[in-house]
C-alpha cells in the first residue's frame, strides 16, 4: 500500500530503505540519530545535544520535550504537550494541548491538536486527529502485534507497534486505532471508531462492517 509521500518528511532518505514500513517502528532511533547528522545546526537550538528545535518553531513553555528529538520549521507545540523521546516532527506541524507522543515520526503540516496520544507510529502529509483519537500501541494481553489485512496476518514480532496513518488521512474525534492498524492515505474515519486491521485508502470508514469508498 502506498502510504507516504517520503518528499513531505526530512528523514526521507532513510525512510525509502524499508521494503515493509512497519519496520520503521523500531528504527526511529537511529533514523533521528542519522537525520541530526545532516541538520544545518545554524538553523536549529540545540537542548542536551539531543534535542533540535528550529528557530521558527513556536514552543510553548510549558510543554516537556525529551530526547532524541528533532523538531522542523514552522512547528508549533502548544501548552501541556509531552514529547517523551524518539520523535521526529515535520515542517508546518501542530502538536496541542496536552498530547502525548512517543517513538513517532510524523511528516509535514500534519496536525495532532487536542488531548492526542500518539506511540510507535508514523503518520503521515496533512493527516489530522480530531480531539481524544489515540493510537493504542501494545495489546491488552501484551502478546506481539499483528498486522491484519484480510486474511493475511503479518507478524511484526514487535510488542509495541502502533499505526501506520497515511497521507490526507482525516481521524475522527475520540476514536482509538488498535495496535497494528495502517490506513491507507485519503480515508476519513468516523467520530467513536474502533478502527484495526488495514482500512484502504481513499475510503470513509463507518464501522467494521460499512467501509465505502470516496466518491
Amino acid at each position: 500500500m502506498d502510504l507516504f509521500n517520503f518528499n513531505e518528511c526530512i528523514a526521507k532518505s532513510e525512510l525509502a530503505k524499508f521494503d515493509e514500513l512497519w519496520k520503521i517502528v523500531p528504527s526511529i532511533s537511529n533514523i533521528i540519530e542519522e537525520v541530526s547528522k545532516k541538520l544545518d545546526l545554524s538553523e536549529y537550538d540545540i537542548i542536551n545535544n539531543n534535542i533540535y528545535i528550529h528557530k521558527t518553531c513556536k514552543v510553548c513553555e510549558s510543554c516537556c520535550i525529551e530526547g532524541p528529538c528533532v523538531i522542523c520549521e514552522g512547528t508549533e507545540i502548544r501548552h501541556g504537550a509531552f514529547i517523551r523521546g524518539n520523535v521526529l516532527i515535520g515542517k508546518n506541524c501542530v502538536i496541542g494541548n496536552s498530547c502525548e507522543i512517543k517513538n513517532s515520526i510524523i511528516f509535514n503540516e500534519a496536525q495532532i491538536p487536542h488531548f492526542n496520544y500518539i506511540g510507535d507510529s508514523v503518520i503521515g502529509y496533512k493527516a489530522h486527529f480530531g480531539a481524544g483519537a489515540i493510537t493504542s500501541n501494545i495489546k491488552s494481553d501484551k502478546t506481539n502485534v499483528e498486522i491484519k489485512n484480510g486474511k493475511e496476518i503479518i507478524k511484526t514480532n514487535l510488542q509495541k507497534f502502533g499505526s501506520l496513518v497515511g497521507d490526507c488521512v482525516e481521524v475522527g474525534c475520540n476514536s482509538v486505532l488498535n495496535p497494528g492498524t495502517v490506513i491507507g492515505k485519503n480515508t476519513t474515519i468516523y467520530p467513536l471508531s474502533f478502527v484495526r486491521g488495514v482500512i484502504k485508502e481513499n475510503s470513509i470508514y463507518k464501522d467494521s462492517d460499512n467501509i465505502v469508498d470516496k466518491k
